[in-house]
């Protein structure tokens, strides 16, 4: 019991982390989104505008990510009997749909302001509010890694490289800065550039979130876990097989079948099936199903 309580408590402390990261994230992307919009409205940047407008986004996901959190907190219900675990799964796929909008919008703009040679006036203004940027956004991706890390949380990783891909995008424009005197074409490049940048972070969100959600097959280091726990239960070998887990954030669902002496009686299987129960829910904080069936005796 004290294992299960250890993982409510660690979710708990996601929860609050994952809550107060998104506060702070969408209270800084805000300002900078204000700031960069106003430079670029200046500048008449492409590039300056794109990474305005994905710096709003970040606003938006984070706000994706504080309502994921506040939904996974949920408990079971009627209608969602293993609790809201995947709401932050949902909201990291939410997050890398908003980020493949705003790439592709501003792939194309970019691919226009190209063909009719537009070139965006920078000023030294541009160079301060980026660097700052690129310095803050930074910041903000280290602190959700960290995070992330810390509490095995999917939605903060994905948080983390949004503002990854937003502070690299942001040290693409200083640069931008310092050769635009001399070619006209920088600021499409650059805007192209950030584009790309945030089709890949999209992919890196997608691919994690998505597979989650359909189901990843167990590695080899957890079906021997499963072994040796079986073996500390049951005090007997026995043949484990159909193994699956079933993830909704914090709550795991485990099935598998499990195979005992023909010459066995049912209550003794079943008292065993129990104890290996009991063992996976103290040990590994997962909620089992086992399914007895007769060992197969080799023909001879």
């Amino acid at each position: 019991m004290q294992k299960i309580a250890a993982l409510h408590d660690q979710e708990k402390l996601k929860q609050k982390f994952g809550y107060w990261e998104g506060v702070l994230s969408i209270i800084i992307n805000t300002v900078l989104f204000v700031i960069k919009y106003w430079v670029g409205t200046m500048t008449s940047s492409v590039a300056v505008m794109a990474d305005a407008w994905h710096t709003l986004s970040d606003s938006m996901t984070s706000i994706v990510v504080v309502i994921g959190f506040k939904m996974s907190s949920k408990p079971p219900d009627n209608e969602h009997p293993f609790g809201h675990g995947r709401a932050e799964i949902i909201g990291s796929v939410i997050i890398g749909t908003v980020l493949a909008i705003v790439g592709f919008n501003f792939l194309t703009e970019s691919v226009h302001r190209f063909i009719h040679h537009h070139q965006a006036t920078f000023t030294p203004l541009v160079v301060i509010v980026f660097l700052v940027s690129t310095l803050l956004k930074e910041g903000i991706a280290q602190f959700s890694f960290w995070g992330g890390r810390k509490y095995n949380s999917h939605a903060l990783i994905a948080d983390g490289w949004h503002h990854r891909s937003d502070a690299i995008a942001s040290a693409l424009i200083v640069l931008g800065f310092f050769l635009g005197k001399y070619y006209w074409w920088i600021d499409s490049v650059m805007g192209f550039m950030v584009s790309i940048l945030i089709f890949m972070a999209t992919y890196s969100i997608m691919k994690s979130s998505v597979s989650l959600l359909l189901g990843e097959n167990l590695d080899d280091s957890f079906k021997t876990q499963l072994d040796a726990l079986a073996y500390k239960a049951i005090q007997q070998d026995v043949k484990l097989h159909h193994i699956h887990l079933h993830k909704y954030g914090h709550h795991r669902e485990l099935t598998c079948h499990i195979r005992f002496s023909p010459a066995m009686t049912l209550g003794e299987a079943h008292e065993l099936a129990d104890q290996f129960e009991e063992t996976i829910r103290q040990e590994l904080g997962i909620e089992a199903t086992i399914h007895i069936e007769p060992e197969l005796r080799e023909q001879g």
